[in-house]
């Protein structure tokens, strides 16, 4: 498709406009968001910043139990089945809410296994009440699905207000650690809060919503791999820091907590590109087989420069990048960050193939993939963590992330994917790409 084509498309505009949104809103709330951190993370200090985030990767082990994997797959079937969005709203936030009674079960029993101190606990049970309120992000899924990501980033951005003006006084008014747990949870209540209001303005009733039984089956038959594949990335997202903090305690928690921050900031990146352009994506297949599959080359060509224009940079720079941000108390986590960053090239793939599994209702060879990641991290973790520390970690996670990634070319029906993500790495290929698609 020539350039003057594809700009003077009404989809392609609809879709480009969409995503400016969410790259400008989600850019703002970098920005913002980075700064305050800053302030926190100095206010905190690294075993108090340690152990917050310890409490908060201890209840994200356990997160995917609360989406039940349905995430991905209520925008697939919105975008198919726009007239039974109140069926489908209804169903998976009813599921939702079910999911989070179960993902408490897990953490209480979680909590009992490891033996926290009681500080940790509560710190851990504020953090872990907050995925009440993520039932509600069905409205989110169904702004995507409408490629109507405007109405979330307005309420984003409410949030993004009060939650900063919120923290900043906590840091004023030197408050203790738990009120900055606490802070996630009014973080995800006044998040509510605004998408409700744009759903109601812009949408309809949100007690027109209905639970079906019938579709509530259907979902769940579809989803279930994707909750075991979405433990098993949590796993190896996680499960570092945890074992970070039993080995080696809260102050290099903080350190390496510090690192995948500023390597994860980015990974709004194909988040917001997929959410935009996906739902062309599946409907590039509708016209043909060979136009699908060159829109998925072009996206995958397209993830991986952006992860590689990003981790050379902070590679060189990552001492002065965390000694200007956070100080010198911070510097251990400056080789943490060199290492983590490249990580990024694989969850910019892996973010592409996942919607393309989920597409293709190949969600058990998802979990696969995930699964073997996992175990390798978790394994590795053990082994290199003992021996190089925080940085050892970093490593097990950037060899995980590329088996799990890479896992779907052992699988005939899936292979074809791994090519095009091997395409996308060479540069060579990727500029003749481009220049033929502009002849």
């Amino acid at each position: 498709m020539l350039l003057s084509d594809l700009t003077n498309n009404p989809g392609f505009k609809k879709y480009f406009a969409n995503t400016g949104w969410l790259f400008v809103g989600r850019i703002i709330q970098i920005i913002v968001g980075l700064l305050v951190g800053v302030y926190i993370v100095r206010y905190l200090g690294p075993s108090q910043y340690g152990l917050l985030n310890y409490a908060i990767a201890f209840v994200g082990l356990f997160s995917p139990i609360a989406s039940l994997g349905l995430d991905g797959i209520i925008v697939r079937e919105l975008v198919k089945t726009p007239q039974k969005m109140n069926e489908l709203l209804g169903t998976v936030f009813f599921l939702k809410l079910v999911g989070v009674i179960l993902m408490f079960g897990g953490v209480i029993a979680g909590m009992c296994f490891l033996g926290n101190d009681n500080f940790t606990n509560i710190l851990i049970i504020i953090i872990a009440s907050s995925y009440i309120f993520q039932a509600f992000n069905v409205v989110d899924f169904n702004f995507q699905a409408t490629v109507k990501s405007r109405y979330v980033i307005k309420a984003q951005m409410m949030q993004l207000v009060i939650s900063s003006f919120f923290k900043l006084f906590l840091i004023w008014s030197q408050a203790s650690l738990l009120w900055f747990a606490a802070a996630s949870l009014i973080d995800v209540i006044t998040l509510t809060i605004g998408l409700l209001w744009q759903y109601k303005k812009n949408v309809g009733r949100v007690f027109a919503w209905r639970f079906r039984l019938k579709i509530a089956k259907s979902l769940l038959k579809d989803s279930w791999p994707l909750i075991l594949s979405g433990i098993a990335i949590t796993l190896y997202m996680k499960i570092d820091q945890i074992i970070i903090k039993v080995m080696l305690g809260n102050e290099e928690v903080g350190f390496y907590a510090v690192a995948v921050r500023l390597s994860e900031v980015w990974y709004f990146i194909p988040i917001a590109a997929i959410s935009s352009l996906f739902p062309a994506i599946i409907n590039a297949k509708k016209k043909s087989e060979e136009l699908y599959h060159l829109r998925l080359q072009q996206l995958y060509d397209l993830m991986v420069w952006i992860a590689v224009a990003i981790a050379l940079p902070v590679t060189f720079l990552s001492p002065f990048i965390i000694k200007t941000l956070y100080g010198d108390s911070y510097l251990p986590a400056a080789s943490v960050l060199s290492i983590y960053i490249w990580a990024g090239v694989f969850v910019f793939l892996g973010v592409v193939s996942s919607q393309w599994l989920i597409a293709e209702n190949f969600t058990k060879i998802s979990f696969l993939g995930t699964f073997v990641g996992a175990t390798i991290n978790l394994i590795l973790n053990f082994i290199l963590i003992p021996k190089y520390g925080i940085n050892g970690a970093a490593i097990a996670t950037l060899i995980s992330y590329f088996v799990a990634v890479f896992f779907i070319g052992l699988i005939p029906r899936s292979r074809k994917q791994a090519i095009f993500m091997l395409k996308s790495i060479n540069p060579l290929g990727v500029i003749v790409r481009i220049l033929k698609n502009y002849k």
